[in-house]
């Protein structure tokens, strides 16, 4: 179903320095209301209501352009050059509206994977047309207003005085309406992988140094108020916003520096190794700057906002793009049980010259022919459909650290591995195994052996990959979120493509809805995963923040399923088991790794269930309690089935969970399986106690589940034939 109209609408309004002829509109629902206009100055504006609440107060719009060192250079040698310099790289003020635009869309599409069957794209939009009349250029800024949020986007029209040009910074803001609490992690042009931290917006400058946290190898901080998106808030009254981007291609991340005197945040692009915010030709667009609101918190996991603002698949035929469950040789290497490498005779390793022939093997090596048999063999057995290995491939003794280009072929296999013995070994037992491809943040050097190794994998029928991009980029100079940067992770998904595979992109830019255009990323890391309790530590109540804020953008790998706690390298996982069944349901992604060892799901076969059981695919995904940073419980039911699988996940302090059925079909009964924490349960002493039992449910019953800290529980709900 689609409807479209367009028609004009034209106010006038003098508010908070408004003085210009502005625009409003409201959502489908009216409960959200835009306000359009320009300052005195010229300077756009727009102002955000939900409920006759402002919730962004007025903000201002607009870009600051570069001018070539020539051009800048002969103004500033006119006695008026300042003052000519600010209006020529001003795309901020001095507008005025040439024309302005409304419309109403409306359309339902499928997603190939997804947390429900359908998704309504429905929003009314604002088009406004600004030109400078002393420079003789044009922008345009789109809104579209839905019935949970707002999207707008700076569009660039083909003309004479703006077409190449470079981006010094763009001003977005977001006026906050006083100091709410934010769960935020520090801005860093290199990284996610940080703990969240709570606090007032007041408090980030004060907190900023303890949430900094070391320990990854490729960092870049930029200001003491810097924080990333997915920006979750939460104002005094009990209204939820979430600030965050959509559809970022061909520009470079947004971060949102916040002013903390005046609660007012500003887009912060990263720079690439120019120090420029953009490479722009028109005509061209920037992602979409997303505030998603609501005065109920399930509302914002529920959003499909950041989706609706992508193209739709720009893969016509996508029968090839399958929702996988795996498991794999990492957890090995990840606590310390293995290591990618083959050796320990070669601290330097020259690709082509380095004779691992002739080495001795280390003992260590993770991926050998016969581990990855056990692997394969538990997965056959247990009815997963992927195999991951990483160390599979020469150059792990030598690749990162050294800013080093030539690091990996992604396609030479270590002397221990037998690559098509064991892909024909798994492929006898109903079996994939996906490849793993890690740079090291070489891009020049991946997309050199790019098509070489995507030709590999189809020819040994791989399907997925597992890119990585760990330590600094090269080129040096450019950061994991710079433009150009964000072209090549891009490039690698439509490459991956053309090749029908499905990627899995870690260390990459955070997610902004590009899976809708793109479907075969079918998941990304781009936080901090599991591998964080190896490293250092995870809170407990991280995973009830992810939801609200790295996964607004797509699905993340998180790589759940930990059942041993006290891993060999001393370190200690924050869950409890109950904890960690839950996971597969409230951490949505339609790639998800059973993490731990096969030993250890062997010495837990009841819980284990759980994890073989659990869909991948949605129809209906039910948002049942959320409180960002204490818990979320959700209920989804598996795509062309009757199942349910409802999952709850606790934070930092136990709590008693109620829940109601009434989400299930009318006349029928279930056989509901609860997997949950003990009463003595605890994530630090006492992890693995757990109790499971059935009970037969209906649409009239209720649930009241104890929640351990760290803990919670998973049911499967399966429908009762008569």
């Amino acid at each position: 179903m689609m409807k479209k109209s367009i028609f004009l609408l034209f106010v006038v309004f003098c508010s908070n320095g408004i003085v210009a002829r502005g625009q409003q509109i409201k959502s489908p629902n009216g409960r959200f209301e835009l306000a359009f206009g320009l300052t005195k100055e010229g300077t756009p504006t727009y102002e955000l209501k939900f409920k006759n609440n402002v919730v962004i107060k007025t903000s201002n719009l607009g870009l600051e352009l570069k001018l070539k060192p020539d051009e800048e250079l002969h103004l500033r040698g006119q006695t008026d050059g300042e003052t000519q310099i600010k209006k020529k790289s001003s795309l901020y003020s001095n507008f005025e509206i040439s024309d302005s635009k409304t419309s109403t869309f409306d359309e339902t599409w499928q997603p190939v994977w997804g947390e429900t069957k359908n998704v309504r794209n429905h929003y009314n939009e604002l088009a406004v047309t600004l030109n400078q009349k002393q420079t003789e250029r044009q922008i345009i800024i789109r809104f579209r207003l839905f019935d949970d949020g707002l999207g707008f986007r700076y569009e660039f029209p083909l003309q004479k005085n703006l077409n190449y040009f470079t981006i010094k910074e763009e001003h977005s803001q977001f006026a906050m309406t006083g100091d709410h609490t934010a769960y935020w992690i520090p801005g860093d042009y290199d990284t996610q992988e940080y703990n969240y931290t709570t606090s007032k917006l007041s408090e980030i400058r004060g907190l900023m140094g303890s949430a900094y946290e070391g320990g990854n190898v490729s960092q870049t901080s930029f200001s003491p108020t810097g924080v990333q998106t997915s920006l979750m808030l939460k104002t005094n009254e009990g209204v939820y916003i979430n600030l965050h981007e959509a559809s970022c291609l061909n520009y470079s991340t947004m971060h949102l520096n916040l002013d903390d005197k005046n609660f007012v945040f500003e887009s912060w692009l990263t720079p690439d190794s120019h120090g420029d915010k953009g490479k722009m030709q028109a005509p061209a667009t920037s992602p979409w700057r997303t505030i998603i609101v609501s005065d109920d918190a399930r509302d914002i996991l529920a959003s499909k906002m950041t989706y609706n603002l992508n193209e739709p698949s720009k893969i016509q035929n996508t029968s090839w793009i399958k929702p996988t469950k795996y498991v794999g040789v990492w957890w090995e290497m990840i606590s310390g049980k293995s290591s990618w490498s083959y050796t320990n005779e070669f601290p330097s390793v020259q690709l082509g010259i380095t004779d691992f022939s002739k080495a001795k093997p280390n003992g260590t090596h993770g991926a050998t022919t016969a581990n990855v048999k056990k692997y394969i063999d538990f997965a056959a057995k247990h009815g997963f459909e992927g195999v991951l290995v990483e160390g599979w491939n020469i150059g792990w003794e030598d690749w990162f650290g050294n800013d080093k280009d030539y690091v990996f072929d992604f396609v030479t296999p270590y002397p221990d591995f037998d690559l098509k013995g064991l892909n024909d070994y798994a492929h006898a037992k109903g079996v994939k195994l996906i490849m793993h491809h890690e740079t090291s943040g070489s891009i020049r050097n991946y997309e050199r052996h790019i098509d070489t190794a995507y030709r590999l994998m189809n020819q040994l029928g791989y399907d997925a990959v597992k890119s990585g991009y760990v330590g600094n980029i090269l080129p040096l100079g450019e950061h994991h979120y710079s433009q150009w940067t964000n072209n090549h992770f891009q490039y690698a998904v439509e490459k991956a493509a053309s090749y029908q595979i499905m990627v899995n992109q870690h260390e990459a830019v955070r997610p902004t809805g590009v899976a809708r255009t793109w479907p075969n990323l079918i998941g990304n890391e781009s936080a901090r995963g599991t591998e964080y309790h190896a490293f250092g530590g995870i809170k407990p109540n991280h995973v009830t923040i992810l939801p609200f804020t790295r996964l607004i953008g797509g699905p993340m790998d998180y790589t759940p399923g930990i059942f041993e706690m006290n891993l060999a390298n001393g370190a200690h996982v924050n869950s409890t088991l109950a904890n960690q069944l839950a996971l597969y349901v409230t951490m949505y992604s339609p790639l998800q790794m059973a993490a731990d060892f096969p030993e250890n799901y062997d010495r837990f076969p009841d819980a284990f269930q759980f994890i073989k059981d659990v869909g991948l695919d949605w129809d209906d995904s039910k948002y049942l309690e959320a409180e960002p940073g204490q818990y979320i419980t959700v209920a989804r039911k598996e795509k062309n089935t009757e199942k349910w699988f409802l999952g709850s996940v606790n934070g930092n302090s136990s709590r008693t969970s109620k829940i109601k059925f009434d989400f299930l079909d009318e006349g029928k009964t279930y056989l509901a399986t609860i997997y949950a924490d003990a009463s003595d349960a605890n994530y630090k002493t006492k992890p693995q106690a757990y109790t499971i039992k059935t009970t037969r449910v209906t649409k009239k019953d209720t649930i009241v589940q104890h929640c351990a800290a760290g803990g919670g529980y998973a049911v499967s709900i399966v429908p009762i034939k008569k």
